[in-house]
């Protein structure tokens, strides 16, 4: 991760990953607690104001870091394992078995989440971030797996995977051993990508009123600030750092991700910069042929057109760098009938 987006993605998200940590216990009030202070703005006793309840924002934002990123890890890590097993899997094996899978897989890519997510919310009794989490995990999985499986089936006609199968190597083994590894990056990217959704899920159930939600996650303070008129009452600081962390959220997710995507795709590591090392050599790029002039091209003499170029230069020597010329390749000669 060399990218600067990248390093400043990562550092975000290390911060999100402590405050979900220490939250908790660092927070300067209880987020239930009521007191006189309504709607008040932020002071030295309340660093981000206080509701119409006179409970502590900054205390309710620290609390529920924790919900925003259990769910979205336990989505995450859910929806990718069951994409690496079906997408694989259907890659690699060949006839009925690898049809039925991407079969699966296309059902479950049409399943609406949210309204399901909002079914089993009314039918159970409890509904906490571990039901939500699992939920989002179980339906949201189908898009990762189709990805890997496009990646196994051009990976299972390499030589490498041909040259694994004909030593006798077990299926398993083939890959574990050979292409796993090299869809690492690809695992990578369908985490962050379903973290992220995952995330926004949550929030957005919270903030529509399903109940059974953890108590203080980020989309319930937006819910309580917006069913009191918040922002009719000029109390931005309620809903103002709620929104501002879930874009901070997601900016670090994106970033992270716009990592991982350079790191699957060579172009992207190269797109911009300069083809010139320091010494004002060439770098090479796999796959281009770099081309430098370094002075007008010279236009052959009228009348020698279609004729052999031949350099001005007799003594033998060969011509300085960056003078500009090109050796001309042999012309064979033949008879023409």
């Amino acid at each position: 991760m060399s990218n600067t987006k990248t390093r400043l993605g990562a550092a975000l998200l290390g911060v999100f990953v402590l405050v979900a940590v220490i939250g908790p216990w660092i927070a300067p009030h209880d987020p239930d607690a009521r007191s006189a202070d309504l709607l008040q703005g932020p002071s030295g006793s309340h660093w981000l104001g206080t509701t119409h309840l006179g409970q502590d924002v900054f205390s309710q934002l620290l609390v529920g870091t924790r919900s925003i990123m259990l769910v979205g890890l336990i989505a995450g890590t859910i929806a990718t394992v069951l994409a690496v097993l079906v997408g694989v899997t259907s890659g690699y094996l060949a006839g009925p078995a690898g049809e039925g899978l991407s079969a699966l897989s296309n059902v479950f890519l049409v399943i609406p989440a949210l309204p399901m997510i909002i079914i089993i919310a009314s039918v159970l009794p409890q509904t906490g971030d571990w039901v939500v989490a699992l939920v989002i995990g179980l339906v949201s999985w189908a898009w990762g797996a189709r990805i890997l499986r496009a990646q196994a089936l051009s990976l299972r006609r390499r030589d490498f995977v041909t040259a694994a199968r004909a030593t006798g190597e077990s299926t398993w083994r083939i890959v574990t051993f050979e292409i796993l590894p090299n869809l690492t990056a690809i695992i990578a990217s369908s985490f962050i990508s379903t973290m992220m959704y995952a995330v926004m899920t949550e929030i957005s159930l919270a903030f529509i009123g399903i109940p059974g939600m953890s108590p203080w996650n980020w989309g319930v303070i937006l819910y309580w600030a917006q069913t009191q008129q918040a922002l009719g009452l000029g109390a931005w600081w309620w809903f103002v750092p709620a929104g501002l962390a879930i874009a901070l959220l997601g900016t670090a997710l994106s970033l992270v991700n716009f990592g991982i995507d350079e790191i699957v795709n060579p172009r992207l590591r190269t797109a911009g910069r300069d083809l010139r090392t320091p010494d004002g050599r060439v770098r090479v790029r796999p796959g281009f042929t770099p081309v430098v002039r370094t002075g007008p091209t010279p236009r052959p003499p009228q009348g020698t057109e279609g004729t052999t170029p031949v350099a001005a230069d007799t003594t033998g020597a060969a011509p300085a760098a960056g003078s500009g010329f090109v050796a001309p390749l042999p012309v064979m000669k033949g008879t023409h009938r």
